[in-house]
């Protein structure tokens, strides 16, 4: 698991200012009876089971890392242990730990500020949480009652080095500690704590390769390259016994090799890729110091791949690639702008992908939207691993122009278990059409096409790229790309010719204006708007399209970390904005549906109407507290660059 390079030191929450009354021996005998409850669903759920290794332990810890935390953590504020009803950890996931605290009267449940700890049981099981959560990602159930039918159980999750606990609404019942854990590793909070774990290390990472010398253009292939080889058992079990950095450079090479074999791509891909990752084995910094070649697998090894784990069909390379990018950015003129993460995660959704569907990128960059397909189908295939064998191996293509770009992708798509990859090398103009005709027609287009360079002649327009991936859609297919807003605000030439073309043979269902920095992580400035279009049906007149303003994903931008979502609203945000598209529902100030042609503006805000009443004590209140965010992040070392304005 990730673990964060820094533990924030906090004072636990809510400790009272006065110890509360002792309590009476009939209090304590019927707080036996809620214990005892818990113990027999413990026990239902196998937690004294031998073989499990899950550990039990009441009142106190003999593992030295909680007995530390609990040292001081009295519920009546004194310098005493603390000793909450349960402790329980298991080896299978060391830095998650379970504090259980119980109640008899379910009326001691809750207080309303949840500051008297040793008077209630939510209070009680985040007093333990904020101490434990020093070092372990804590779940903190609380318990009252006093028989089955009265009992009353809330959770909370409380994050390694965070300050507060949050309720855990998806679960009301003890279920084992490895379904908490799988629960818990899969909640938005988690990702987010593992994914800034994740980026710091990424800057260090990328600070480290460049003191070294490795370009910047060799950086991903290195990392992926790295991150390929260890997939091999043979080589994680051999390459520390390696006695030069020149031997364990070529079995990296090696190994990469071996498993674009074991993929069985056609040898002239195969040569492709090769050449691409052939700079490892000359490289002087990798073939001349053994320690820095170790030390650089392992720190790959236990940051990376132990994220990659946890959080599988992420586009992790991209993002690597991202954070490349925004120190050299040599690509920019290919017009190369990677999909972030969360928009790819949102492209899937509005596609509404499915275990059966056929995905096309045809522009795919380093496969991120097609690996937010497979994220999507293989969660909806469920436990059908035929389905999710079929789904990696032949229901996702990509083609991809650039030869650095493509190794990359392979690479991409392999790591995640693309069995038979599918990313194919050329041009989607002249190749497309002969591709899909071993695949069968896609129903689903994804795309983020190449960014047209102004000052290169003849570079091809990005709704070029939109009308070729629409072309090869079996009919009633949904095609998602994402363009700079003007593929959608001119209303005559070019463009406009392009926005013809498109409704002569295909639908207009929806175009949604997107952030404004959006791409501020790739050193792109250009404003996009996503469009969403039905395949095979030519644009029936009088037929209604669907507008979205959709400005703000909550994401801020800051000047070392790029854009992130620091209050974790994007998963609701996301909701909201799928939902009310589905639904094609009108909004003001938000959605508006509208019929167009070709000679129309397809964007929200040539149609909205400015909402004033909107403006009141809420939204004055939302911007106050958007406003001191920033300063706060300022505060902690974190530049924001944001100017919070009122839209």
């Amino acid at each position: 698991m990730i673990t964060s390079a820094q533990t924030l030191d906090f004072a636990p929450r809510g400790a009272t200012s006065s110890a509360p009354s002792c309590p009476t021996l009939a209090s304590v005998a019927n707080e036996r009876k809620t214990e005892d409850l818990v113990e027999k669903r413990l026990r239902a759920r196998g937690y004294y089971d031998e073989h499990s290794g899950t550990v039990v332990e009441k009142q106190r810890s003999d593992v030295p890392r909680i007995g530390a935390l609990l040292k001081t953590a009295s519920k009546a504020g004194t310098e005493h242990p603390g000793n909450p009803e349960f402790i329980i950890h298991s080896p299978s996931c060391p830095d998650f730990v379970i504090v259980i605290e119980c109640k008899a009267s379910t009326l001691r449940h809750e207080s309303s500020n949840r500051d008297q700890p040793a008077q209630y049981a939510v209070d009680g099981a985040l007093h333990y949480s904020g101490f434990l959560a020093r070092d372990f990602d804590v779940l903190a159930i609380a318990v009252s009652g006093e028989t089955e039918a009265r009992l009353r159980t809330s959770h909370f999750l409380h994050l390694r080095g965070t300050r507060a606990a949050f309720a855990w609404e998806d679960v009301s019942d003890f279920v084992s500690i490895l379904d908490y854990y799988r629960a818990f590793i899969s909640t938005d909070a988690k990702f987010r704590q593992d994914y800034e774990v994740l980026l710091d290390f990424s800057r260090r990472l990328n600070n480290e390769l460049q003191s070294r010398k490795i370009t910047e253009s060799e950086r991903g292939f290195l990392i992926s390259g790295i991150l390929i080889a260890l997939q091999n058992e043979a080589f994680r079990r051999s390459y520390k016994a390696r006695k030069t950095a020149r031997e364990i450079a070529k079995s990296v090479l090696d190994t990469i090799r071996s498993e674009f074999e074991s993929v069985e791509l056609p040898q002239f891909r195969q040569d492709v890729l090769r050449q691409s990752f052939s700079f490892i084995t000359v490289s002087p910094p990798l073939t001349q110091d053994r320690d820095f070649i170790l030390t650089l697998i392992n720190a790959i090894d236990d940051n990376i791949n132990s994220f990659m784990r946890t959080h599988k069909y992420y586009d992790i390379i991209g993002q690597f690639y991202i954070e490349f990018l925004r120190y050299a950015n040599n690509d920019k003129g290919l017009g190369i702008v990677l999909t972030p993460y969360h928009i790819a995660q949102l492209f899937a959704e509005i596609a509404d992908v499915r275990p059966d569907s056929v995905v096309l990128d045809n522009c795919c960059g380093t496969a991120g939207l097609l690996i937010a397909a497979m994220r999507r189908m293989v969660r909806d295939a469920g436990l059908d691993e035929e389905a999710q064998a079929r789904i990696k191996a032949e229901q996702l293509i990509g083609l991809e122009y650039q030869p650095k770009i493509y190794a990359l992708a392979v690479s991409n798509m392999i790591l995640h278990g693309d069995g038979k990859t599918n990313i194919h090398r050329g041009d989607c103009f002249t190749e497309l059409p002969g591709l899909i005709q071993g695949h069968g027609l896609p129903t689903v287009g994804l795309l983020n096409p190449p960014y047209k360079n102004k000052q290169v002649k003849g570079d091809r327009e990005e709704l070029d790229f939109v009308l070729n991936n629409l072309d090869s859609l079996a009919p009633g297919g949904t095609c998602v790309a994402i363009v700079p807003i003007t593929c959608a605000t001119a209303p005559s030439g070019v463009i406009a010719d392009w926005k013809r073309a498109i409704m002569k043979r295909h639908t207009l269902e929806a175009v949604m204006s997107m952030p404004i920095e959006l791409f501020h992580n790739s050193k792109t400035t250009v404003v996009t708007c996503i469009m969403v279009f039905t395949a095979g049906r030519p644009h029936p007149r009088g037929k209604k399209s669907w507008f979205g303003y959709w400005r703000d994903d909550g994401y801020i931008k800051t000047k070392h970390r790029g854009r992130i979502d620091p209050s974790g609203s994007w998963s609701e945000i996301m909701k909201h904005w799928v939902n009310s598209f589905r639904n094609r529902d009108v909004i003001p100030g938000e959605s508006i549906m509208r019929e167009v042609t070709h000679a129309h503006e397809w964007c929200a805000e040539a149609y909205l109407d400015a909402n004033y009443g909107a403006i009141g004590p809420e939204l004055l209140t939302q911007m106050a507290k958007k406003f001191l965010l920033a300063r706060l992040m300022q505060k902690n070392g974190i530049a924001v660059e944001e100017k919070w304005r009122s839209e």
